[in-house]
């Protein structure tokens, strides 16, 4: 309850109230203690009471049970009997909370992109290995570089099959990226989808400033996640919350030291968010923890066991609400010793007894003093919370979120250009260039074939030319050797003649012909000879 300037959120059992301050609220706190044992009661206190002074919240509700905030409360009184409530301000009432759900069906749409999540956060959702996320990491760098807008899963599809496909493009500047290993990320984006993913990615994405609201009466807007069905997947869940603290972290303006927080964060089933966590990433979420605060943030973990924290994170959380444990192990007795010991201990008694005798709603409590000095640990019981404790009914929830002013806002999916009608696109284009390029091969292919055959015919003609020529230049070569031959063997027939009757005409007139006739024959005998060589 908020009263007098600060956070009334227990009584001790000889009248003693224990106040947490409101600028040590960004101090972050940590809610622990057996199931059962009143952890979501005094979550809801805690929510109610920084609602009051004006500051948003954000919860999440694993169980179910807080979306009663919206409704007055009831059945208190002999709460309100045993710890003098009466003329304190404590009343039932309601308060304002926006309903959200990131599959969209126990509130509004929430929903962030795919670039917002980014490769690291994302790679823990999927279950990558090294070398998986170093690929999924290049691709992000490659859609960066090129324009390629990832907004939802299809997008980051479309991404990793273009790499696939064209690998060889890419492996220059990027390094070679197995198609093996871009396969089993493709294989765990479409389980993740089969999750809900396919919803959860996309726009129009959360703005987070929009939870920074109040109503028309000045109470700080109460931000309920529903996480019934979203926590049977433990890692989906836990990356989104930490998502959220480093999108928080990185847009918020610095602020210092503020008398109350902007905004209250209460994060349930906390274990979630370490479990099996890289150092990398348990790192950075301890970086964030640890200056979130300068940004005016306070940050509530509520788990079973503080041991669930780890030591660097815990160590972290100014403002402790410890409620019973048990320990029925040697191990469980180690636990609540190490739970006993993160209080400054109280004389009055012995902080590990304490811590196993506590019964539901009462808790060990510590709050940082103005000081921002841890104050000693008081056994105390938690006020009754001035809501509706428990569900609501379906009709409420639907009147709840349709009457938001941001369901307008969230409501309808938007598909915008990005990177699957993008690389669409491009397979068009290539497909085009590639249709293109094969046209001009097969035209230049027969332009060439063409420009063969042209020019064998050519070649062709000129050799049958070159021949017709030749054999012409042969047949008047040979005529011309007739010719010639002819008037050689008539001349030297005559000469032959001539000469063999002067050598026969001793002979008288017989010797004359035979010696005509033998002088003939053999000059022509010569000139043939002649003509044949």
């Amino acid at each position: 309850m908020f009263k007098d300037g600060k956070v009334w959120a227990a009584t001790t059992g000889n009248g003693n109230n224990l106040y947490l301050l409101p600028k040590m609220a960004n101090r972050h706190g940590l809610i622990a203690g057996a199931t059962g044992s009143g952890k979501t009661v005094t979550l809801k206190v805690l929510a109610e009471s920084f609602s009051d002074m004006g500051v948003p919240v954000f919860l999440a509700d694993v169980k179910g049970d807080l979306a009663g905030m919206i409704r007055e409360g009831s059945g208190m009184e002999e709460r309100i009997e045993r710890f003098s409530l009466e003329g304190t301000g404590y009343e039932y009432k309601k308060y304002p909370a926006t309903f959200w759900d990131l599959f969209g069906e126990k509130g509004i749409q929430l929903r962030t992109t795919v670039s917002e999540m980014g490769p690291i956060l994302l790679s823990r959702i999927l279950g990558l290995n090294d070398l998986q996320s170093d690929i999924l990491t290049i691709a992000f760098k490659i859609a960066d570089d090129n324009g390629w807008f990832l907004f939802d899963t299809k997008d980051l599809k479309a991404l990793l099959n273009e790499l696939s496909e064209n690998n060889k493009d890419y492996a220059a500047d990027y390094g070679k990226m197995s198609s093996v290993s871009i396969s089993a990320i493709v294989r765990s984006i479409v389980a993740l989808e089969t999750q809900g993913a396919d919803i959860f990615f996309g726009e129009p994405a959360l703005n987070l400033t929009d939870w920074f609201t109040t109503d028309t009466n000045g109470k700080g807007m109460i931000n309920i996640l529903d996480s019934e069905s979203l926590i049977n997947n433990g890692v989906l869940y836990s990356t989104f919350l930490l998502w959220m603290l480093s999108e928080l972290f990185e847009t918020l303006p610095e602020v210092g030291d503020m008398e109350k927080p902007k905004m209250v964060f209460f994060f349930d089933e906390a274990h979630l968010l370490f479990k099996d966590t890289s150092k990398a990433l348990l790192d950075k979420i301890e970086q964030v923890v640890k200056l979130i605060r300068s940004k005016g943030v306070g940050v509530y973990f509520i788990t079973q066991n503080p041991r669930d924290i780890p030591d660097g994170v815990l160590a972290q959380l100014g403002n402790k609400i410890q409620h019973a444990l048990h320990a029925y192990t040697p191990a469980d007795q180690k636990a609540v010793k190490a739970a006993a010991e993160s209080f400054r201990e109280n004389p009055e008694f012995k902080t590990f007894d304490a811590i196993m005798e506590l019964g539901t709603g009462e808790a060990v409590v510590s709050f940082l003093d103005e000081n921002g000095t841890p104050e000693i640990a008081q056994r105390a019981f938690i006020l009754p919370p001035m809501s509706k404790i428990g569900g609501i009914d379906d009709t409420d929830r639907e009147n709840a979120i349709k009457g938001s002013l941001l369901y307008s806002k969230y409501a309808n999916a938007v598909d915008s250009d990005s990177a699957y009608e993008m690389l669409q696109r491009k397979g068009v284009l290539d497909a085009e260039e590639a249709a293109k390029a094969k046209a001009e091969a097969e035209a230049e292919k027969e332009r060439q074939k063409a420009e063969a055959a042209e020019l064998k015919a050519k070649e062709k003609e000129e050799a049958a030319k070159i021949k017709q020529e030749e054999r012409e230049k042969a047949k008047a070569e040979a005529a011309k050797k007739r010719a010639a031959k002819s008037v050689a063997s008539t001349v030297s027939g005559t000469v032959g003649r001539e000469v063999g009757k002067a050598a026969g005409k001793s002979f008288g007139k017989f010797g004359k012909t035979l010696g005509g006739n033998i002088g003939a024959s053999l000059g022509r005998g010569i000139i043939g000879t002649l003509f044949k060589m």
